[in-house]
């Protein structure tokens, strides 16, 4: 599943109900204080990574009731709820209109310890007379009413309350759908709130305070922690054997002393044997240290929270794997603490490159202006503080000047030339592949290099970016490089060929269309399907692509077609997030399988070179 919206309600300074929406990649920016680390808080508590303390509710709310109430997209088409039985979230009235997992979670914060007070799904739910409250039902009770319904069961499965769920609804002529919410929390409803948890994704945080000085453990070496961590899994077992061996020691050093008291009985009232442990941990050593052999807390500031913050997003991929979760949400606040520029893009490039891998999100909380404009518009939210409470807004538009206003954005005059593409899955794209292309060419220019040094910026076409406004590329008259998609069959022009026509009668401008449907056609075959066959799934896959082939959807089909079940091409909604998932792991995964021989085989007009050289000859002093 993946996180579509958070609604706070009563928490800290969120008074009002205000809802942040999340992409794959979130920045959410604002001025201090305004509530950005609150959003992250809230997150952590709701996936039960951190704790409601009583002084959270507002204080300027009218009850001490603090509510929390998530949405995912991405549902699993099948999943399992109770007993062992496969069901569907859409059959079981459990999403709602936009056939989203919605959960609120409401918090007690009137006594002494705060309290999950009720947990539910608001939810397209039957409201009928006699067709609500089944998930909160025993098999026992479903069965009578089944009885009293006089609902036929002889082909359901009873081994399971959702077949006989199903069989009872569907008696139904009218179900009265509604938007309800149904209860996850009380008698049978925990047991399908305690197996649906499972497939939310799991969440790890990364505080911007969280302490990093010579005396925090982990500064002093992480890999310590994993010591206590892996020795905690083991803590009967290690117990056990402690137990048995200080048991034995002690019954030699007993008879010890017995046989001395034989010997010199004097002597033996002053021998008392005691046998001690010390800490397994102790057992083991390990460091993180440099070519110099410096410890890690003998390091400047800037390399500890480095050091820590991929020490974290190890910690996380491991937990979430342990856990069996299929997808897991990177939330870190303020990144840029403690990091040289350099490290800033460095990291973000890192990040942006996790969140392209389907099931991977990454949210992050910034008030620094080079950080914010390394991301396209869209994936902002604007937090801002007003006599009326807090607002949320999503970059765009007019909304990016209250930004640029808001975080004191400045042209950058390091910036050689701006890099103009559709969207955000281009740009892994293009900095893979001159990767890959300087591997076999000296001379090749090197995208993610020239990005992290600042020296260009990429701008998501799909609208209007946060760097192209802030940068006024007119008045700096700086170089620009565009790539659109062709997507329209020859002899028809160009999708945007007006566009490209426009960039190019620009000083220093140079504007060009693929010369087949998108870049995904310029992938091989079989770099798909070593990829999918590294996660698992093995493809059926056409011998070739054609130049103007939906590459992305034939993937997503093929994906699909392992499921057994037909593609649903009466859903768009499903269709298109299927076909997005692909997209994603075709400019991720897949591009790390490329290779410069299978570039020149899918690129026999070498369009990819051009477009390489056409960006070093821009930033060429």
């Amino acid at each position: 599943m993946q996180l579509s919206s958070l609604t706070i309600e009563n928490y800290r300074c969120y008074k009002e109900p205000v809802t942040i929406s999340f992409d794959e990649f979130t920045g959410i920016v604002g001025r201090n204080d305004v509530g950005k680390s609150t959003i992250m808080d809230a997150l952590a508590i709701f996936f039960e990574m951190a704790k409601m303390e009583k002084e959270d509710a507002c204080v300027h709310g009218v009850t001490k009731s603090v509510k929390l109430t998530c949405e995912f997209s991405a549902v699993p088409s099948r999943i399992i709820i109770d007993a062992d039985f496969e069901t569907n979230l859409a059959e079981e009235f459990l999403l709602n209109r936009l056939g989203n997992l919605e959960i609120r979670k409401t918090y007690d914060c009137s006594g002494g310890t705060p309290k999950v007070s009720s947990v539910e799904a608001l939810a397209l739910h039957p409201t009928a007379e006699g067709a609500t409250g089944f998930h909160l039902l025993k098999k026992a009770d479903l069965l009578k009413v089944a009885q009293s319904l006089g609902v036929d069961l002889a082909a359901v499965n009873k081994g399971a309350n959702a077949p006989i769920r199903k069989a009872i609804w569907k008696s139904f002529n009218d179900l009265e759908l509604t938007d309800s919410f149904v209860s996850l929390d009380k008698e049978d409803g925990k047991e399908i709130w305690g197996k649906l948890s499972n497939y939310l994704p799991s969440f790890a945080l990364f505080k911007s305070d969280r302490e990093s000085s010579d005396q925090d453990s982990e500064a002093q070496d992480p890999l310590r922690t994993a010591i206590r961590d892996a020795l905690q899994s083991l803590e009967g077992q290690l117990s056990a054997i402690q137990d048995h061996v200080i048991a034995e020691v002690q019954k030699i050093a007993d008879a010890t002393v017995e046989k001395i008291s034989e010997m010199d009985a004097t002597l033996a009232t002053t021998l008392k044997p005691v046998v001690t442990a010390k800490k397994w941990e102790s057992l083991f050593q390990t460091s993180i240290t440099g070519d110099e052999g410096v410890p890690l807390n003998k390091r400047g500031s800037g390399v500890r929270r480095l050091v820590l913050l991929n020490f974290f997003r190890a910690k996380a991929e491991k937990a979430a794997s342990e856990t069996g979760h299929r997808s897991l949400i990177y939330a870190i606040e303020e990144p840029e603490t403690s990091q040289h520029p350099h490290n800033q893009r460095l990291l973000m490039s890192a990040l942006r490159e996790i969140s392209a891998v389907p099931g991977r999100q990454v949210i992050i909380t910034t008030h620094t202006p080079n950080l914010a404009k390394l991301l396209p518009d869209t994936s902002l939210r604007f937090v801002e503080r007003s006599d009326k409470g807090r607002s949320i807004t999503s970059g765009g538009g007019a909304i990016n000047e209250r930004i640029a206003s808001s975080l004191g954005i400045l042209p950058d005059h390091t910036v050689k030339a701006f890099i103009g593409i559709e969207g955000k899955h281009d740009i892994e794209f293009l900095k893979i592949a001159s990767r890959i292309y300087g591997a076999a060419d000296d001379e090749a220019i090197d995208l993610e290099a020239m990005e992290l040094a600042g020296r260009i910026i990429f701008i998501p076409l799909g609208g209007s970016n946060l760097a192209l406004w802030a940068s006024r590329l007119a008045v700096l008259e700086i170089p620009e490089f565009h790539l659109c998609d062709r997507d329209n069959i020859p002899p028809q022009a160009a999708k945007y060929q007006g566009h490209v026509d426009a960039v190019n009668q620009r000083k220093n401008c140079y504007a060009t269309s693929t010369g087949k449907r998108e870049l995904e056609n310029y992938l091989h075959r079989d770099a798909i399907i070593e990829a999918y066959a590294d996660n698992g799934h093995a493809l059926e896959l056409p011998l070739s692509f054609a130049d103007f082939d939906d590459v992305p959807e034939i993937v997503a089909k093929a994906v699909h077609h392992n499921t057994g079940n037909p593609w649903p091409a009466d859903d768009a909604d499903k269709c298109r997030s299927k076909v997005s998932r692909a997209k994603a792991m075709l400019n991720s995964q897949v591009l790390h399988k490329m290779t410069h021989t299978r570039f020149k085989e899918c690129d026999p007009d070498d369009e990819i070179s051009g477009w390489l050289k056409a960006v070093k000859e821009m930033v060429s002093d």
